[in-house]
């Protein structure tokens, strides 16, 4: 399929950009700049795009000014189905959660932008719609902590499901903190309740999507691979996958209800998650009751096919 203009410039660009260790020459010298990969919204597929960037109360902001033309960019779009994201810096690469910010805090992060590239204020005076300004924040829940060496089969499958369940907690903690916000919101001449926001849809939908992709590795991989050596176990993983079933209806509710860009539905919102919460939890403490034992003895990393 041949290319665009557009499309071998960014090229050229994030070539040079991995080739001298994030420094970029021509229109960028001198820019901060970043690599920043997202997963297609239709495709599925991966797309790298060179984006200015600026550092604010210790994280990374990137705006989707598009050159201030009236839609917004492909990769923001890209973002908001899936919010987690690549970046490179520099010579590092690290996963982050893709956050737009909204309301006063969008205006308050768009003024630190401006007063660092003040070439946003004239992309934002070329177009009616405000430039989305996006935080690039860490994609681990809060006080995470990976193993600091995993030897076997039985450790990485745990490490999964600690991270599963502490980006669960997190999604909750955010829920309730906001449920209390709105509760503060009451008498006369107060404004409106806020609802939902990106916040929590951004880690919920990442969520989601890491754990349906969990899931599948073990009904495509995990499950035969272990059933294959000990077959009398049919019924166990017959009931495994059945769990699966059950969680992934539950997730389809929770994707469906974080559709929109603003969740529409907070009381139900929150009552998919708590179910969510409780049948999970019960899935992994069932699963590492059957398999942990099974796959204390198999080496992580795998050694050979």
């Amino acid at each position: 399929m041949p290319t665009t203009p557009a499309q071998d410039f960014n090229r050229s660009v994030i070539e040079e950009f991995r080739a001298n260790r994030g420094k970029v020459g021509g229109w960028f010298e001198g820019e901060d700049l970043l690599l920043l990969t997202t997963t297609g919204a239709r495709s599925g597929a991966e797309h790298t795009t060179p984006l200015g960037f600026v550092r604010h109360e210790g994280v990374l902001l990137v705006v989707g000014s598009n050159l201030g033309a009236p839609a917004h960019p492909a990769w923001y779009h890209n973002l908001l189905a899936h919010p987690q994201v690549r970046v490179e810096l520099g010579t590092d690469a690290f996963d982050a959660l893709a956050v737009p910010a909204e309301g006063a805090r969008r205006e308050e992060l768009f003024e630190a932008v401006v007063r660092a590239a003040p070439g946003y204020a004239d992309y934002q005076e070329r177009t009616t719609r405000p430039l989305p300004v996006v935080r690039l924040e860490p994609a681990e829940p809060d006080g995470w902590q990976p193993p600091a060496r995993i030897r076997t089969l039985a450790g990485k499958l745990l490490e999964v499901h600690t991270w599963l369940r502490a980006q669960l907690r997190h999604v909750g903690a955010e829920t309730e903190a906001h449920f209390a916000a709105r509760a503060a919101h009451t008498g006369p001449g107060v404004p409106p309740a806020p609802g939902l926001g990106l916040q929590i849809r951004q880690r919920c939908l990442a969520f989601c999507q890491g754990l349906e992709f969990h899931h599948t590795s073990e009904d495509a991989h995990l499950f035969p691979g272990t059933l294959a050596h000990h077959p009398h176990l049919e019924p166990v993983f017959d009931r495994l996958r059945e769990e699966h079933r059950t969680v992934a209806r539950i997730q389809g509710e929770l994707v469906a209800l974080l559709g929109g860009v603003a969740i529409a539905e907070p009381e139900r919102f929150r009552a998919e998650l708590a179910r969510m919460t409780a049948e999970l939890n019960a899935h992994l403490d069932h699963e590492e009751e059957v398999l942990l034992p099974l796959l204390e003895e198999v080496p992580w990393p795998p050694s050979g096919p």
